[in-house]
């Protein structure tokens, strides 16, 4: 062979390793970029769910890698063996395996977010009842129940920023796909039992055809067809852990958490975790009717609080039951279901032609100013701070509006605030002096709690206010208080380093909108 032949060939052998790297990473990059592309047959085609609604709503940004979730946890003294053996005691058919990412996730919700998972025992004493009885029809495991608090912390109205919504976060096109009625009046999605018909089906479907749980978890995350490409990559190797590094860094941390939160839910009175009580009440009643309705009619007439009403019935968004021609169901606390019949003709009467006049239905003064950013005639936008204990429902009373327009307003995700929060709120001009001066007065008390500022009023058209930080908060919960504020502009204003910790005390520049 000469010489020059030598050195062609090696110059081919060079380009093609370099090719074929290249290629290599041009695939890994395809791979996560297509994690939420929206599918159209089965196997490779049904739109992904949403990433861990619960891991979206902490402190990282921008949908991080979720060992950047976890890496800030610290130990506690509880030995692994401890874990290992109380995961193995559970009763599963999903196989519960322990390492040291299960138990990141594991302390993470006993130390960070210990205050939620109370929360959650709360509402699971309403929800789980209803997820067994559903389960055991599909002839489902009931541990797949805790994949709930993963996908949405047990919150019915749970919206991703990429429109996953409802206890099992749905996407459009798959709710579509397996009966869910969503149009302007009806997101079915949100109803807990109908939704979780559609979950079961759909994990159900998942199993077919990959015959291992914990792939299904992981599938119901980022889509089948990122996890059968997962599967080729690997060399067809069909275990969550072999696969674990070719999954999209986002669906990784998907079983470990739900393993965490099946350990939690099953072991909190090991870690003296108690359930907060919820506002569900015990034993409820589902009444067939075939006329339109509304949720205010039952409130008043029946005297069971609106926003009672309105949790046992998300799935009508605008409180409208269109039930005119059809049957639909509407929830209500047993209690009253004999009285809901003996006064059935005087609910459906009551202030019918208020509540169903054409021209009040398609009136909505707040439209404008939930999409262009302006008061529209007749309003005027005032800044409400959240005092201690404040929920979105009793601000929405005092305000005369919708929690869930409240949540138009600022952005929100969640119905949880936290005292301090500064919100967006459009009010009638004629009452605006009056919100204005009892605004002004709640700033400054609130002042001393954490919100610094010589003149408040001033601030919040455009001044400087400064933040002491207080125990547990994070960047992520602080910039939630103030609309239009992210994570990056405390640190830009505050010269702070991606990254950088904050602690107790220290005082936090913010350019209040």
């Amino acid at each position: 062979m000469t010489a020059n032949l030598r050195k062609v060939l090696l110059i081919v052998l060079v380009f093609s390793c370099f090719t074929n790297i290249k290629a290599r990473q041009l695939d890994d990059t395809t791979d996560i970029d297509q994690v939420n592309q929206t599918k159209v047959v089965f196997e490779d085609n049904l739109d992904s769910l949403l990433n861990s609604y619960y891991l979206q709503q902490s402190d990282v940004e921008n949908d991080l890698a979720v060992d950047t979730v976890i890496e800030n946890v610290e130990y506690s003294n509880i030995p692994d063996s401890v874990y290992a053996e109380r995961l193995a005691r559970i009763p599963s058919v999903i196989k519960m395996t322990y390492n040291p990412i299960v138990r990141k996730y594991i302390e993470m919700y006993l130390q960070r977010k210990k205050d939620r998972v109370q929360v959650m025992l709360g509402l699971s004493e309403y929800y789980f009842p209803i997820f067994d009885d559903i389960f055991d029809y599909y002839g489902l495991p009931n541990e797949l129940k805790y994949m709930s608090i993963i996908e949405s912390a047990l919150n019915c109205r749970a919206r991703s920023r990429t429109r996953a919504i409802g206890l099992w976060q749905f996407m459009y096109g798959t709710g579509k796909l397996y009966g869910l009625t969503i149009n302007s009046l009806v997101d079915e999605r949100r109803d807990p039992i109908k939704e979780t018909h559609a979950a079961a089906k759909f994990s159900k479907d998942l199993f077919n055809v990959f015959g291992d749980w914990q792939l299904v978890i992981a599938a119901y995350n980022c889509g089948p067809g990122n996890v059968k490409k997962a599967i080729r990559r690997s060399g067809g190797k069909r275990d969550f852990w072999e696969i674990y590094r070719f999954l999209p860094r986002e669906t990784r941390g998907h079983v470990p958490a739900f393993i965490a939160a099946t350990y939690v839910m099953n072991y909190y009175k090991e870690h003296n975790l108690k359930a907060v009580k919820s506002d569900f009440p015990r034993v409820t009643d589902t009444i067939v009717i075939h006329d339109d309705l509304h949720l205010m009619q039952v409130s008043y007439v029946l005297g069971i609080p609106i926003e009672q009403l309105r949790d046992l019935n998300p799935q009508y968004i605008r409180d409208i039951i269109p039930a005119k021609g059809t049957s639909m169901a509407i929830t209500i606390p047993a209690d009253f279901t004999n009285k809901f019949i003996d006064y059935q003709d005087s609910i459906f009467a009551f202030k019918d032609s208020v509540f169903f006049n054409p021209k009040e239905l398609n009136k909505n003064p707040n439209y404008e100013a939930r999409y262009y950013g302006k008061a529209p005639k007749g309003y005027v936008k005032i800044r409400h701070v959240v005092k201690e204990g404040e929920s979105l429902g009793a601000i929405s009373a005092k305000y005369k509006c919708r929690v869930n327009d409240i949540m138009d307003w600022n952005g929100l995700y969640s119905s949880r605030i936290r005292e301090g929060r500064i919100l967006t709120i459009y009010v009638p001009q004629k009452l605006s002096k009056q919100y204005l001066s009892e605004n002004t007065t709640a700033a400054k008390e609130n002042a001393a709690s954490g919100l610094i500022t010589s003149d408040n009023t001033k601030a919040q058209g455009g001044q400087i206010v400064y933040y002491t930080v207080k125990q547990g908060d994070t960047l992520w919960e602080i910039a939630q208080r103030y609309p239009g504020i992210s994570c990056n502009d405390i640190l830009r204003w505050n010269g702070l380093s991606r990254g950088a910790n904050i602690v107790p005390g220290q005082q936090l520049k913010i350019k209040v909108m």
